[in-house]
């Protein structure tokens, strides 16, 4: 009652936590870099909060409690000087944490952070209903307007980025971490601090708690025993969970033929692995087996679609760097027919050629990037044999009908632009619900 609380930065995650701090009588200062009226409107109509707007909006914080979204560093000189007079820095998933009665589950890491929550919540929901588990962090809804909803008997799954755990000094009862690689070196100093923030998921769990990671990750591989003791420690990739002639093993029985999983890549047998290790005892083994068979996909990232005279469609519209159209492309045993092309972020396109020859056999080009992709392709494979058709088609909806022309009984077709949407798109939703509404009438 009555504290005074500084919310930094006004988004999603911050908008209901101002309704929340409000309606359990706090009295609040959302303080944001952006212009009073460029904030959301419902924000705006709060008549209780104080505002702090634009450049200056850090200048004398003298709140007794500071939320701090996740992508403001807590280090800035004033969130540190009003530290340093008394103030208790936190957030949004900090609080949450603190308030939480259910079993939460974290789950973070470089890459498949969200499959793997995803797979998670999933399996979880199939075994105990879906009113008895909750989906949020970096995806889903925010949590903490939920809360009356849950007790001890629920499940809260939760994808944790490094932003947001930088500053917790809470830790999931079950923490996963997928695997770690350099990102986000624009927000974090170092790879140092990058990997030591994806440490809080497990530095403060309680004795009992279960902390899960990749065996074949040098970077998590060495978690084990770190900083956790009390924890019991599991590893996937090797030990605990392993996979061996395509079927994967919990310690020694057989759970899952790779061939069951639905989803494309060895990837996601690893994020399939790390749910496995993670849900041990928690969820049956035959429901994952129902799932890996039946789950498609999160929606824009490898997702199929449908399949059509023997063609299967996948929408891939996340991939928005030759990053992740490379790492796509590699999900697929057979040459695939893609679609690339968007807008133009002014990122070299070379890094994808040799990928492009490797794993397609025929590429749409389309998009305000076409040219540059199609020159980056015949410059940096030049001379080899196996450089795919290349077909340029300016229309995004013709590129899609085009490689549907393209294909036949046995063949792939997948959108991976490579590329921002911008150019023809709100964002990348929207250009993967169009590339499945066109595939859905063909």
């Amino acid at each position: 009652e009555n504290l005074t609380c500084a919310v930094l930065g006004i988004g999603i995650s911050n908008t209901p936590l101002i309704k929340y701090l409000l309606a359990n009588g706090a009295k609040v200062t959302a303080r944001d870099k952006k212009k009073f009226e460029d904030l959301p409107a419902e924000i705006r109509a709060l008549s209780d909060v104080k505002f702090v707007c634009g450049d200056d909006y850090l200048e004398n914080i003298t709140e007794e409690v500071i939320f701090r979204a996740p992508g403001i560093r807590f280090d800035k000189p004033q969130i540190a000087a009003a530290v340093a007079n008394g103030s208790v820095l936190t957030s949004e998933m900090q609080l949450f944490f603190e308030l939480c009665p259910a079993k939460i589950i974290g789950i973070t890491g470089s890459d498949g952070k969200t499959t793997t929550t995803t797979l998670t919540y999933k399996a979880l929901a199939a075994q105990y209903g879906e009113d008895k588990v909750f989906l949020g962090g970096n995806i889903g809804a925010p949590l903490l307007p939920k809360l009356p909803e849950m007790d001890e008997n629920s499940f809260a799954v939760v994808e944790l980025s490094s932003f947001q755990l930088h500053t917790m000094t809470r830790s999931p009862s079950v923490s996963v971490i997928t695997n770690l690689s350099p990102n986000h070196l624009d927000y974090h100093t170092d790879m140092a601090e990058y990997i030591d923030a994806k440490k809080n998921i497990y530095r403060h769990q309680s004795p009992g708690s279960r902390l899960i990671v990749n065996a074949s990750n040098e970077i998590t591989a060495a978690c084990v025993g770190d900083e956790n003791e009390g924890c019991e420690c599991r590893t996937f990739c090797g030990g605990f969970v392993y996979e061996k002639d395509g079927v994967i093993y919990k310690n020694g029985a057989a759970v899952l033929s790779t061939d069951d999983i639905l989803l494309p890549g060895h990837h996601n047998v690893e994020n399939y692995m790390a749910v496995i290790a993670a849900l041990d005892g928690i969820v049956e083994d035959d429901v994952i087996r129902q799932l890996a068979k039946t789950f498609g996909g999160v929606e824009h990232r490898c997702e199929l679609v449908r399949e059509k005279d023997g063609v299967r469609y996948y929408n891939s519209s996340i991939d928005s760097s030759p990053t992740r159209t490379t790492a796509a492309l590699s999900s697929f045993k057979e040459k695939v027919i893609i679609i690339c092309g968007g807008y133009d972020k002014q990122i070299p396109f070379e890094p994808l050629a040799i990928p492009l020859c490797e794993h397609a056999k025929k590429v749409v080009l389309t998009g305000a990037t076409a040219e540059k992709i199609k020159s980056a392709l015949l410059s940096e494979a030049a001379g080899r044999s196996d450089i795919p058709e290349i077909v340029m088609e300016p229309c995004f909806d013709d590129a899609v009908r085009t490689a549907s022309a393209l294909a036949t009984s046995g063949d792939t077709v997948i959108l991976s632009p490579a590329c921002a949407s911008f150019d023809a798109f709100k964002n990348f939703e929207e250009r993967g619900k169009r590339f499945k509404n066109i595939v859905n009438n063909l």
